[in-house]
């Protein structure tokens, strides 16, 4: 975690604190990190400015792979030892190593025309499509299937906004963005699994590793990069302002359930306090633990059935 003045901080709009997530929809490490940024989304909702920016793990500009099944059978074993240090479900059987991450972040940025809610929600389906299906959601019509039943959206403007330019342009951006990490980035403490130093790129640049958090306020700013605990977070929102998160826990946890829909085991344990799982919890198993779900969502989510995967 490092400190510098922010680069053009006097651009910044809105006044406060702005954080910044680098992210995927298809990244197991930024999936292992949802139990930690779900609290501390819950703890500092509407004090201060969480901006999502995707990062395009997956790009067009990747070389196909000579043997898909051998990477295929090699991204499995580097997802199983990703969810042996998070705790995090991981597919029973991947079928494939996602072809691109374009489909699934031009879904994701359109669904925050529709409110935090259900960008969030929307998020969470895209990510569980390869975490838990074991089906990425590489293509349009797939991200489109993952997220049906999502309550409050719309899915038909949804498509049109997804395919439409300025949802285009906004993932450019952000494309562009990840693409221009701050020089404390580059180099940072070890002290996890995934310390999350910015990767090189194929034209000798970098991008942020995924995922990173940029916590900054027009005069300063912190970077907490890869996968860390849930203090270091908090720590580095309170350095640079008072708006420092509040205990959004202990709830109980039917009430986490009831307001997120769908918990893993560690994001249970930390968002809610009380004997786990609830009782009226739908159980999905998974290659690494079990996901459970609200009897809600549990009628909608395409891990039980509804609709068909390749779905429009």
């Amino acid at each position: 975690m490092t400190a510098a003045p922010a680069a053009g901080a006097e651009a910044v709009r809105h006044p406060g604190v702005e954080v910044v997530e680098y992210t995927d929809p298809l990244c197991p490490w930024a999936w292992g990190s949802e139990p930690v940024f779900r609290r501390l989304r819950a703890g500092l909702a509407g004090r201060v400015r969480w901006r999502r920016v995707y990062c395009l793990l997956f790009d067009h500009d990747d070389d196909p792979a000579p043997d898909p099944a051998a990477e295929t059978a090699w991204y499995a074993r580097y997802v199983e030892e990703v969810g042996a240090h998070t705790g995090a479900p991981g597919p029973a059987r991947l079928s494939r190593v996602a072809a691109s991450s374009w489909p699934s972040s031009l879904v994701a940025k359109a669904a925050e025309r529709q409110g935090t809610e259900v960008a969030d929600r929307v998020l969470r389906r895209l990510r569980e499509s390869v975490f838990v299906l074991g089906e990425p959601a590489d293509t349009a019509p797939l991200a489109l299937s993952a997220v049906r039943g999502v309550p409050g959206l719309d899915r038909e403007r949804l498509a049109a906004d997804a395919a439409s330019a300025e949802v285009l342009d906004a993932v450019r951006a952000d494309h562009a963005e990840a693409r221009r990490p701050v020089r404390e980035a580059l180099s940072v403490p070890g002290g996890s699994p995934h310390p999350g130093a910015a990767k090189e790129t194929a034209d000798g640049g970098h991008r942020y590793a995924l995922p990173t958090l940029l916590i900054r306020t027009p005069a300063a700013f912190r970077v907490v990069p890869g996968w860390r605990p849930y203090e270091q977070y908090a720590a580095a929102v309170h350095e640079l302002s008072p708006e420092s998160p509040t205990d959004s826990v202990p709830r109980t946890p039917e009430e986490a359930l009831a307001r997120y829909r769908s918990l893993t085991g560690p994001e249970g344990h930390l968002l809610a306090d009380g004997p786990w799982p609830p009782a009226q919890a739908v159980r999905v198993e998974t290659g690494n633990g079990p996901l459970w779900l609200h009897p809600d969502e549990a009628a909608v989510h395409p891990a039980l059935g509804a609709g068909p995967p390749s779905a429009p």
